[in-house]
């Protein structure tokens, strides 16, 4: 009966099309009642699940990241990085790739940052003569990147749930991140050549100049945020908070890009996000909690053993998990299911616990646009209008490039383990 409560029952749910949060309490309900459990267990695995300080830095950076992206911060740092690229054939891709990248030091939020790239870099792409599904497809499968460089909130959360050290899962994954731009770069810049992209010319040097000096407290922003973590002033919950203070004082007071009303519209928008997000970490601390009392992963581990994978085959059938899990549902929750029977099976084989959250956060970064039910997919059909049918293939190339890359990551554990020994 347990199985079917674990196993069985949240699949059916999910198939029918109820929301994730429900299908979770539905199974912890079920198995309390079964195990003979008072109710308030479920009380206590609910409210204790969120009841943990370092989470707290989930909500402040996805406010902070709100208040980046409308409050002239973001926009400053984009049209700098777009007038130092030029020169070049592909440059304005380049360039959208890399406004990713920066944007992504700022916030956690994956959809936040097609939202903010893509309003300002898609009408330059299309009139550069990148066409609109590939000029789409490219800020949609970018903007994942925000997932994998730190500050990621699906980090922060793996820490959480693994019991791993935060500061070492964001230096961990600057590298994949880096890695996966460069190869989009790559990828653009090949595209530009055979398509004959115009070659945009170069940004004056007093043009230059400008954007530098308009976006200097834009570009203090990620100093203050990871220089503050990796120098010791705080850790990554009070750097979520003095990013949020930053972001209000630099957009108000200083650009002077927002008003009272709009901070509070902005306030609303994030807690309504910040409120789906919660309540799924509330329902899953409950689940997770029934799988543990189980004893279902104990179990699970000695059947993984019995089978005697090689460690890179078992690794295969993980990403192959995390893929097909990642493209039906949002990173917390993936993590909050799966990580509680993952990482006793990884750990036994020897895989590094801080190795195996960069796995697991590129397999659900590449989730988020994989078709056809990646939310990145959906956020660009209806911020850019774009049809499904066109994105779903345009991001097909931008796919097989991620899977390259989570290959390597995953077999070459040195590249996201570099930044550590040297730390050590």
């Amino acid at each position: 009966m347990n199985v079917l409560l674990i196993f069985v029952l949240p699949a059916l749910l999910l198939l029918m099309g109820v929301p994730i949060f429900v299908v979770l309490l539905a199974a912890a309900l079920g198995g309390i009642a079964l195990s003979g459990n008072p109710i308030h267990a479920l009380h206590s695995a609910m409210f204790g699940s969120l009841d943990i300080f370092p989470l707290l830095a989930v909500p402040l950076f996805i406010y902070a990241g709100d208040i980046m992206s409308r409050g002239g911060i973001a926009r400053r740092l984009i049209e700098l990085i777009l007038s130092l690229v030029g020169a070049v054939r592909g440059a304005l891709g380049i360039a959208t790739i890399a406004a990713c990248e920066v944007f992504s030091v700022m916030s956690g939020s994956s959809v936040a940052c097609v939202a903010a790239i893509g309003k300002l870099t898609i009408p330059a792409l299309k009139k550069n003569g990148y066409g609109d599904t590939f000029s789409v497809s490219l800020v949609t499968a970018t903007g994942v990147i925000d997932i994998i460089t730190p500050p990621s909130i699906t980090m922060i959360i793996y820490g959480i749930v693994a019991q791993q050290s935060v500061p070492h899962l964001f230096l961990a994954g600057f590298p994949a991140g880096i890695l996966i731009g460069i190869a989009l770069a790559i990828y653009v810049v090949a595209y530009a050549k055979k398509e004959r992209i115009p070659i945009t010319a170069p940004a004056s040097r007093k043009d230059i100049l400008v954007h530098l000096k308009d976006s200097i407290w834009s570009l203090l922003a990620p100093v203050v945020i990871l220089g503050g973590i990796y120098g010791g002033l705080f850790t990554p919950t009070e750097a979520a908070g003095v990013a949020c203070i930053y972001a209000i004082v630099v957009s108000m007071f200083i650009y002077r890009e927002l008003t009272w009303k709009e901070l509070w519209e902005i306030t609303i928008d994030s807690s309504a996000l910040i409120a789906q997000i919660l309540i799924i970490v509330s329902a899953a601390g409950a689940f997770a909690w029934l799988i543990t009392t189980s004893g279902y992963p104990a179990k699970l581990v000695v059947f993984v053993q019995d089978l005697g994978l090689t460690k890179w085959v078992l690794l295969l059938v993980i990403n192959v998990i995390l893929l097909f899990v990642g493209s039906i549902l949002e990173p917390p929750a993936a993590i909050l299911l799966l990580t509680p029977l993952l990482t006793p099976i990884v750990y036994q084989a020897g895989v590094d616990p801080i190795h195996f959250g960069i796995i697991v956060t590129v397999n659900l970064a590449i989730g988020m646009f994989m078709p056809p039910f990646g939310l990145n997919l959906f956020a660009s059909h209806a911020l850019f209008g774009t049809p499904l049918p066109k994105l779903y293939r345009g991001v097909l190339p931008f796919l097989v490039i991620y899977l390259l890359m989570l290959i390597v990551i995953t077999y070459v554990p040195e590249i996201t383990l570099a930044p550590l020994r040297l730390l050590r």
